[in-house]
């Protein structure tokens, strides 16, 4: 009988095989609870100075960055960080 029983290989793959696929998973889920978080910060001034945007989220992004000043503190922190283009703001090379 061989060292790796093929039972122990077979827990083997299936556990590396799970492992990879909560790696795929995690960065999805941190994106929903980040997308969480903004929600809850912005909603009532999303409501209060955006309220003909809505439901277009577009449109409600659009609106927040204009007023981004009349934003309250915790909702502006979400896009201070954001470029008004809306794409990433891409990594500095060091």
């Amino acid at each position: 009988m061989s060292i790796l029983s093929s039972k122990f290989l077979r827990t083997l793959c299936l556990a590396a095989g799970g492992a990879a696929l909560l790696g795929t998973l995690t960065p999805a889920h941190a994106e929903d609870s980040l997308r969480q978080q903004q929600t809850e910060a912005c909603k009532g001034d999303a409501l209060k100075l955006c309220a003909l945007a809505i439901p277009n989220e577009k449109k409600i992004t659009a609106c927040m960055e204009r007023k981004k000043d009349k934003l309250s503190p915790k909702c502006r922190a979400f896009f201070d960080n954001k470029p008004a283009s809306g794409k990433k703001v891409p990594a500095k090379k060091h």
